[in-house]
Formats: C-alpha cells, sequence, structure tokens
C-alpha cells in the first residue's frame, strides 16, 4: 500500500534513493549500532499485551519486531515510512519471524489518514525528525492515539554532543578544500529535535500533555574497526558529505581509520552518543 506524498517531498525523495538504499543494505550493522539506543524510549511506553502501536519510520523493521514481541499475538503493530527500500526489506524480516500481528505500510505519517483513536501507543526511533511541518505531524499522530494514548520515542541531541559522529568528520576534514556549509538546526534531519525547548513545544502544540525530555548518554558503535570505519564512511555527517564527494572516500580512509583506532576496546569500537528519550500522552 502507497500513498502520494503531499508533504516533506525532499525527504521521500531521499529514504527512497541514497539514504534508504545505504540503510537497507547496511541494517544488520545499523540497528546492531543503534538498538540500546531505543529500548529507554520502548520502556516509556509501558506496553501490555493485546495492545495496538504504530511504529513511526519504522525503517527495516526491528522496531517493528520489538514492538510486536511486547504487545504478543493478540496485539497489533503498524510500521509506518516513506522508504520504498526499507519497507521491502521489514516485510522480509517480518514475514521470516512469523509475525501475523505486525505488518508495514508505505506513507507519511505527518499526512496519512490514520485511523482515529485506534493505537494505545506511538514508538519511534530516529523516525520523526524529518517532518517540514513537525507540528502538523504530532497533531495527526495524536489523532490515531486512543485519549490516554502515550508516545515514546528517541531522537538525537545535537551533532557535537556526540563523538561517534564528531571524531570521523574531524579527522576527515582536512582532506576536503572548504568546510562543510553550516546547516540550519530547524531544518527537517536527524539533529532537528536537539532544542529540548522547541522540542516541547512543538509537542504541546500538537495537543500532547505530560511531555517529557531525558537526556541519555550511551556508548555504541561496531564489533571492530573495519566495520566501524564502514559506517563512518557511508552514514552520519561524513558519509552524506561522502555522497556528494565520492571521489574523496579512498583518500579520507586512513585518516578515519586512524582516529577511531584508540576507541577500540574489548567490546569493539566504542565511542558516545547524545540522545533524548520523549515521552507525551494524548490527554
Amino acid at each position: 500500500m502507497a500513498e502520494t506524498a503531499t508533504a516533506n517531498s525532499d525527504q521521500v525523495a531521499y529514504w527512497n534513493a541514497a539514504g534508504g538504499e545505504t540503510w537497507t543494505a547496511m541494517h544488520d550493522k545499523l540497528d546492531g549500532q543503534i538498538q540500546p539506543l531505543g529500548e529507554a524510549a520502548i520502556e516509556t511506553l509501558g506496553l501490555q499485551a493485546g495492545q495496538r502501536v504504530v511504529d513511526i519510520g519504522c525503517g527495516c523493521g526491528q522496531t517493528t519486531i520489538a514492538l510486536a514481541g511486547r504487545v504478543g499475538a493478540a496485539g497489533s503493530v503498524l510500521g509506518v515510512d516513506i522508504s520504498r527500500p526499507m519497507l521491502a526489506a521489514a516485510r522480509q524480516r517480518l514475514a521470516a519471524q512469523g509475525l501475523a500481528q505486525a505488518s508495514v505500510v508505505e506513507a507519511d505519517a505527518q499526512t496519512h489518514p490514520f485511523e482515529a483513536e485506534a493505537f494505545d501507543a506511538a514508538f519511534s526511533r530516529f523516525g520523526v525528525m524529518f517532518f517540514e511541518d513537525p507540528t502538523a505531524a504530532f497533531a495527526n499522530i495524536l489523532k490515531g492515539l486512543k485519549h490516554g494514548g502515550r508516545l515514546g520515542f528517541v531522537c538525537w541531541r545535537s551533532a557535537a554532543e556526540s563523538a561517534w559522529m564528531t571524531v570521523p568528520i574531524a579527522a576527515a576534514q582536512s582532506h576536503f578544500p572548504e568546510p562543510a556549509p553550516p546547516s540550519d538546526p530547524l531544518a527537517p534531519g536527524p539533529f532537528a529535535f536537539a532544542d529540548p525547548d522547541r522540542l516541547r513545544a512543538i509537542l504541546s502544540g500538537a495537543g500532547f500533555a505530560h511531555v517529557t525530555i531525558t537526556a541519555q548518554d550511551k556508548m555504541i558503535g561496531a564489533p571492530d574497526l573495519d566495520q566501524a570505519v564502514e559506517t563512518a564512511l557511508k552514514v552520519g555527517p561524513l558519509g552524506a558529505r561522502l555522497r556528494e564527494q565520492p571521489d574523496k572516500t579512498p583518500t579520507v580512509v586512513g585518516a578515519i581509520r586512524e582516529a577511531l583506532a584508540p576507541y577500540l576496546t574489548a567490546d569493539g569500537v566504542r565511542l558516545g552518543s547524545a540522545t533524548w528519550i520523549v515521552g507525551a500522552r494524548r490527554p
């Protein structure tokens, strides 16, 4: 099932091309890296068997599977995403797991006509920072929640607070002729919700109550140095820059490896990450 996008057209284009294709190709590795960051957000929902949940920005389906495990066969989980490559991977994973209570749909959560008051909870792991109009998007999600229904999600704080983002791009910077242009902190993107005051205003403006925003700091990374280098080259701020200038990739590989080597531990390469765990309710 698909619907015509009337908003977020830039994001739809990105996640159905380079962005979505990269994540789909690496989803096992990337899921392993960020899975711990979403667990606290799932806990805020207090899910019970038999409940209905919507997974916003479900990507390749790992979180949809996790949520389905929480609500059991008597419950249901609907995964929503705009990326066809990622949704194809999600459908394969759901089929392999035999989870009849879980499904995914190609849709934009900002405009999708969710069934009114259908869900006990809405969840997202890094899937809600890309809306052109975040207040309208959350208001639309709220309509699908029952009164008293919970919203829980994890989103990035500023890139500067996460070493796993800053270390690789700092190491590669000297290999680019010009510094990266400054990004608009309010534009749709991974760090659009870095400001907690803005985030609280968006959720309150959308009609949510009892908003909580809690800082989470965790060490994340890869099981070995090779995978850590590969991930740095393909995702995050450096990955985005190298997609624009792919000829720089062979030049920066050595610098990235050297920069990440000091973070290699017995548990793999580990660097700090900075996120918000966000909770709210529909009154």
